[in-house]
């Protein structure tokens, strides 16, 4: 009786090991540092997902570029060597998907806050070109997560900084693509196209003067160890687009999208709101505990600077005429 009850509990559990077994195996990867909020909505996500599904789809997060940098994890999701990257966003979409119109949401100044951001991003007409981007190139946006307003971080060396002519000559390190290049020269600095990982260093050694991003993003890469300055320019809404490979999504069963769907949800909220509650407390922290000086620049001097960079003939070619200044007005 023994030896047939052993032999039920072992038949038991291996039937709940294949009920649980997932069907699908999504890799999730992005450059981000571990204490970043994105690699912690990303853990929110899997965590989300696995529970709807009820383990069929297992996510499996990577930070730190471990399966890549942005350029490389977003050629590889458009292969489908690699399931998802939350590293996407309009400026890689203009520069690696052939879709210059998407490089106006990365401009300086385009955005006049979040709630903004999300009316556009949310818009047909942007959900239109998620769709046209998706048969293009294989990546299907998933959904738009708050990165944070991108701030200016300066070496000491560079000085303090308060209207665009003082960013003249300025090595501001920007991600590699077109749009980003471009919003550099927008706030009136000299853009040195450089990998994340390599930023750290860089600013340490003086091959560069300065980076922007988000404050959690300073804080987590550490940042603020190598530099002295915040200049509070607010010249990005910055976002970011988890992609997944579009042939992987229609292949998926429809429950199984809108549970994806769900799950980005939920990671969305709790990104946008580890972001924001970071960016209000940070400014107190690099001061006393870093050191860091806080200057607040012309911001008016800024983005009358951008709309006159902005308003080159190349960019109505690139964009669609006067697409700035329609975004704007949204």
């Amino acid at each position: 009786m023994k030896k047939v009850l052993i032999m039920l509990l072992i038949a038991f559990g291996v039937m709940l090991m294949a009920e649980t077994k997932p069907e699908y195996v999504l890799r999730f990867n992005t450059v981000a540092a571990p204490g970043q909020p994105q690699v912690k909505a990303m853990e929110k996500f899997a965590e989300i997902v696995e529970e709807l599904s009820g383990g069929k789809i297992k996510v499996e997060v990577y930070h730190s570029g471990q399966l890549g940098d942005q350029k490389t994890a977003l050629l590889a999701v458009m292969r489908g060597d690699l399931e998802m990257t939350s590293d996407a966003a309009p400026s890689w979409f203009a520069d690696l998907g052939g879709m210059p119109e998407f490089g106006v949401f990365g401009a300086a100044y385009v955005f006049k806050d979040l709630d903004h951001m999300y009316r556009v991003m949310s818009s047909k007409m942007v959900q239109e070109l998620f769709d046209k981007l998706a048969k293009k190139t294989n990546l299907r946006v998933l959904d738009t997560w708050y990165l944070g307003t991108r701030e200016l971080n300066l070496t000491k060396k560079a000085g303090p900084v308060r209207r665009p002519e003082d960013l003249k000559g300025i090595k501001l390190r920007m991600p590699n693509n077109k749009a980003f290049l471009d919003m550099g020269r927008a706030l009136g600095a000299k853009p040195t196209p450089m990998g994340f990982g390599e930023v750290y260093l860089a600013l340490k050694t003086g091959t560069i003067d300065g980076q922007d991003n988000p404050l959690p993003t300073d804080l987590a890469a550490k940042f603020v160890e190598v530099t002295h300055y915040i200049i509070l320019t607010d010249h990005q809404i910055g976002m970011i687009n988890p992609v997944i490979n579009e042939k992987l999504w229609q292949s998926m069963p429809e429950e199984y999208r809108v549970y994806i769907k769900k799950a980005m949800e939920v990671a969305r909220y709790y990104m946008n709101y580890i972001v924001l509650e970071q960016e209000a407390k940070l400014l107190k922290l690099f001061k006393e505990k870093y050191g860091m000086e806080i200057i607040v620049p012309d911001k008016e001097a800024f983005i009358k600077h951008a709309k006159e960079y902005y308003s080159q003939p190349e960019f109505d070619k690139l964009w669609g005429k006067g697409m700035y200044e329609k975004i704007q007005s949204m």
